[in-house]
């Protein structure tokens, strides 16, 4: 079928939509829901069988949804009604939420239901839930919703609250004031709960040393104790507050009256009004910590959670410091292990865009990764597997196949390319990396793409090695099996030496200095140039600029008006 998305913005969920609806054979275009008319205009260009809405802000026009059979995807179980959807469901301790795909009709999420999928809740931010738990139902139920329109036989069901298995209700949009932290009253459950709630949108408003500031990336701390609401400690990005019964990092802030009024490290933010504070050392018990390492029998396992995949200079740099401290023990195997909602991202673009030089700071956090990268390349006494239980984009991507393998779970969306962000020619040793592991051809293919892909197409481009049909929680388990057993085979020690040897030839034919060089020739012209389209387009991303148009990558049907408004 040919179905047309409308949607705010091209987010996560709606990539992987995206992309798993074209692997079932559907052709599917994208229409940026910025005003009626666009959208009307999209409809008539591509005249689709079916319309489909992964992410609104506002409902759709009558003029659209009275002529075609619009689904839309709303993050709640059936009969739940409302903006706010998650927000109430982590505030209000639900135990079970859902997935409802539904029926626009005249009042907003009250249309006839396609189809719903339902799971258990998950002590997580909103943002976590929303990237796996959400995503995977609404996979399921739009998938089963699609169906059931293409059977032409199946009747949609009328929302009846009488129906007492109908759980869900009209839930207003949550305000500050719903969720407003009192430290003096709040334990520290319910700071977790509140923050969680509203991460990464809008974030908690609050006041820390007389700022009012929006509060985000909270966890637990296990040791320290202060007096209620008092900051007391900080740990590499984050800081501590005390609450009745225990403490809360915070990782991440925003102060909308700053010269950058977007998220930074919380420390970053109140560099001065922290100096003074002790500075704790991050274990499992105590501290924020976003870089970890363990070991089980023959394999080390480094974990690296950052926040939202960025990955800033500094962060760049401890990681490479603890992947060297992991290749000096007496193993066989390191993982890679990104964090659950993400593996990396590649570069700290919040980070940069805030820095006093946006240029000096680029080239500071991309030498950073290439040397990340390199270590990893060049790593001769163990073997290496990037574990995707995330998403990666960008330098990510690449940072991963620069592993010996590259291992991914089933519903990862991989963002392999630079050029929306201003035509970045990228760095992390990809002009080695993708002949190396893809073929010069498949390496122009990836390099030139400009949208995502699922795990099938990534694994026949070469960039995936293996794909495991896991959720996170279970996908963990299963890496850990399969290093175990890589571990312990007969032929690991010969697969070792042949690392080796090609690695030695590889270097021989061309230095990795000398694919290092060209590339950042390349990046040193896109920071320090003439051309400031990286710039610009860094700012948009940050600052989340509202689009004035759908890229014509994404809109199919307004590539062939083009095409034929060029030929007349």
């Amino acid at each position: 079928m040919r179905i047309l998305f409308l949607t705010h913005a091209f987010n996560s969920l709606t990539q992987r939509l995206f992309v798993e609806l074209q692997e079932h054979g559907h052709e599917v275009s994208v229409e940026y829901d910025i005003n009626d008319a666009l959208a009307l205009e999209a409809v008539q260009l591509y005249q689709p069988d079916l319309i489909l809405a992964p992410f609104l802000k506002r409902a759709i026009a009558e003029t659209i949804w009275a002529r075609y059979v619009c689904l839309i995807v709303h993050p709640g179980i059936v009969g739940d009604r409302g903006p706010s959807a998650l927000d109430w469901a982590i505030l209000n301790q639900e135990k079970r939420w859902g997935v409802t795909v539904l029926q626009a009709n005249a009042e907003m999420d009250a249309g006839a239901v396609w189809a719903y999928v339902e799971f258990d809740m998950r002590e997580a931010s909103k943002a976590s839930l929303y990237r796996n738990e959400i995503t995977e139902a609404a996979i399921e139920a739009v998938l089963l919703a699609v169906a059931r329109f293409q059977s032409g036989n199946f009747i949609p069901v009328a929302l009846d609250y009488s129906d007492p298995k109908i759980r869900g209700k009209l839930q207003p949009l949550m305000r500050q004031s719903d969720r407003i932290i009192d430290w003096n009253r709040d334990n520290t459950e319910t700071v977790l709960r509140k923050i969680r709630s509203a991460d990464g949108f809008p974030g908690v408003r609050d006041n820390i040393f007389g700022r009012q500031l929006f509060l985000y990336d909270a966890r637990p701390e296990k040791v320290l104790r202060g007096n209620a609401g008092d900051v007391i400690a900080r740990c590499g990005a984050a800081i501590c507050r005390a609450s009745t019964d225990g403490a809360v990092w915070l990782g991440h802030l925003r102060d909308k009256q700053h010269a950058h009024p977007f998220k930074l490290p919380a420390t970053n933010l109140l560099a001065e009004e922290v100096r003074s504070l002790p500075e704790i050392t991050p274990d499992q018990d105590s501290g924020y910590q976003d870089i970890w390492y363990e070991e089980e029998g023959h394999v080390g396992y480094l974990h690296f959670p950052f926040y939202n995949g960025a990955m800033g200079t500094q962060q760049c740099q401890r990681l490479r410091q603890a992947y060297s401290e992991a290749c000096q023990q007496s193993t066989r195997i390191i993982v890679l292990m990104g964090g659950p909602d993400y593996w990396s991202n590649g570069m700290h673009l919040n980070l940069i865009e805030a820095a006093d030089s946006a240029a000096d700071e680029s080239w500071r956090n991309i030498n950073a990764i290439d040397d990340l990268a390199l270590a990893i390349i060049n790593t001769d006494s163990h073997l290496t597997i990037a574990a995707l239980q995330g998403n990666a984009g960008a330098g990510g991507v690449f940072l991963a196949r620069a592993a010996d393998e590259v291992w991914a779970r089933k519903g990862v969306i991989l963002n392999p390319h630079y050029k929306d962000m201003g035509n970045l020619y990228g760095s992390e040793y990809w002009t080695y990396l993708l002949p190396r592991y893809a073929g010069t051809e498949n390496a122009k293919r990836i390099i030139q793409a400009r949208l995502p892909m699922g795990t099938p197409e990534a694994q026949s481009l070469g960039l995936v090695n293996e794909i495991f049909d896991d959720d996170v929680q279970s996908f963990v388990g299963t890496v850990k099996r399969r290093a175990a057993n890589m571990a312990t085979v007969p032929a690991f020690s010969d697969r070792l030496q042949y690392k080796r040897k090609r690695r030695l030839a590889d270097e021989m034919q061309k230095p990795l200095q000398d694919y290092r060089e060209q590339e950042l020739e390349h990046m040193q012209l896109n920071f320090y140039g003439f051309d400031p389209s990286y710039h610009v387009a860094r700012y948009n991303f940050v600052y989340q600029v509202p689009r004035s148009r759908t890229p014509m990558t994404l809109a199919a049907h307004r590539r062939t008006a083009e095409h034929l408004r060029r030929v007349i």
